[in-house]
């Protein structure tokens, strides 16, 4: 059976990258990782780059270990396909920037670039992903370093041009319906691909989001501070509005104006980029296109939208094939601080390098959930494997315990005064209209009722084991 290729559109914070190292740690029958393109998130897009660097030097240096050892050396699937890495946007389409930096650390892994300085990758990577005219004015010693270690074959193969026109490039190259994108992180490099050539990004077989809640609250927000005032304790905002300064007042206009009880953070961050993607899921994309379009970044309000992102065209070959993987199903697939510790202690005993790497950002990890959680702490406290089940779902997806509701009406809002970025579906008891018309009707707000208007998206429901699946991940990315 040909393995399945998949592009990972990502924003290296945590669970971003447990999923990467288990989509790495595949049969090459499995999958085949064609891209990673990065985007801003988690946290900024330097440190989301650098995390993506730093997980193919660990790995790297894993494998030399195993082999040392005498043991297999795994990521068989990375060692057949080096996959390219994309630099994407470094800011949303229209809202204000924010990152999950109060949970994710200051560098997207519990701040271990600081903390353990021997970890974390020499800085001449950066001169990878510069381009020739970037390089003029670049210091000619971290040059010559770059120049090194392109020499050295590295697990990847850095791009010199935009992530999304990589994303549309593969799209065009390969046939139609053999390229899944699983996207973990804000949407803003898939809209951008799909306005810029809307027929090209039909092609992908299916679009696999980690991103949205609907019937859970939202998780942009300080957890269990029921008061919209910051605890003393708490010296950082959850998502932080990176346009004002650091410090007291930033502190505040977070606590008060960036948390929602109904958004999760990958919508929230780019409510427009996830409202222009699904969409494409539409029989009419025009009738839940938001309704005022982005300018551009640094635009102010009322300019003319910049092309890119100009309405889809009329008439498409086809509708995208979104497979939604919302809160509601990813916060029920945990991995417990004890489960952890019981897989890793060995490898740590042997000096396994990816087990400490992971060790080092994940006891970071467990430490802030424990801080921030009531009656759960020592062993039991859990980890939310949101990333890594988009990956699980590529692997496995023929199982057929993998429940996903059909042809599901689910829009984001983008201009509510409270809701922006909640996913919104109709759960009334009311029959679709004989009506094929996408022009409003009397009695039905937002035409729901119409047979051409509305998304049609497919949600997870259910998997093939909640209980076991934190272990499997574990088992796949240590061969233990």
């Amino acid at each position: 059976m040909s393995p399945r290729k998949i592009i990972i559109d990502t924003d290296p914070g945590v669970d971003d990258i447990l999923a990467m190292l288990l989509a790495f740690s595949t049969l090459p029958e499995e999958l085949e990782i064609l891209l990673i393109s990065v985007t801003y998130g988690n946290i900024d897009l330097t440190n989301c780059l650098r995390n993506v660097v730093s997980l193919f030097h660990h790995i790297e240096q894993e494998i030399r270990w195993r082999e040392s050892q005498g043991r297999e050396a795994g990521f068989e699937t990375l060692r057949k396909t080096k996959p390219l890495v994309a630099i994407g946007p470094d800011h949303p389409l229209r809202d204000d920037k924010l990152m999950a930096d109060f949970f994710h650390g200051t560098d997207g892994l519990g701040g271990i670039h600081d903390s353990h300085p021997h970890l974390a990758p020499g800085e001449a990577w950066k001169e990878l992903f510069e381009d020739a005219q970037a390089k003029e004015n670049q210091d000619p010693d971290n040059l010559a370093v770059a120049e090194v270690l392109s020499k050295n074959e590295p697990m990847f193969a850095p791009s010199k041009i935009p992530a999304h026109l990589e994303i549309l490039r593969l799209l065009r190259e390969n046939d139609a319906d053999t390229i899944s994108i699983v996207a973990i992180g804000p949407l803003t490099n898939l809209a951008i691909a799909a306005a810029e050539d809307t027929e090209t990004f039909l092609r992908a077989k299916e679009v696999v989001v980690m991103g949205g809640t609907i019937d859970l609250p939202g998780n942009v927000r300080i957890p269990t501070v029921p008061s919209l005032v910051l605890p003393p304790k708490v010296s950082e905002p959850a998502f932080r509005l990176t346009r004002a300064a650091p410090g007291p007042i930033r502190n505040m206009l977070n606590g008060k104006n960036q948390m929602t009880p109904v958004a999760e953070f990958n919508t929230f961050a780019d409510s427009y980029a996830a409202a222009r993607v699904y969409a494409l899921t539409s029989p009419t994309p025009k009738t839940t296109l938001p309704p005022i379009p982005p300018t551009s970044h640094g635009s102010t309000q009322g300019t003319s939208p910049p092309p890119f992102l100009a309405p889809y065209p009329e008439n498409l070959s086809r509708r995208l094939n979104v497979k939604l993987f919302p809160l509601d199903i990813t916060e029920r697939h945990l991995l417990t601080r004890g489960e952890f510790t019981k897989a890793v202690d060995p490898l740590l005993k042997a000096h396994s390098p990816l087990a400490e790497w992971v060790s080092a950002f994940l006891t970071s990890t467990f430490n802030k959930v424990e801080s921030l959680q009531q009656n759960v702490s020592g062993d039991a406290v859990p980890l939310q494997l949101h990333d890594p089940l988009c990956i699980w779902y590529c692997m496995s997806a023929l199982d057929p315990k993998w429940n996903l509701t059909q042809n599901e009406d689910i829009r984001v809002e983008t201009s509510g005064q409270w809701t922006r970025g909640m996913c919104v579906t109709d759960g009334r008891s009311r029959r679709v209209l004989d009506y094929d018309g996408v022009e409003e009707r009397a009695g039905d707000s937002g035409n729901w009722l119409s047979r051409k208007a509305g998304n049609r998206m497919q949600r997870c429901m259910g998997t093939p084991g909640e209980e076991r699946f934190g272990g499997y991940m574990l088992e796949r990315i240590f061969k233990s």
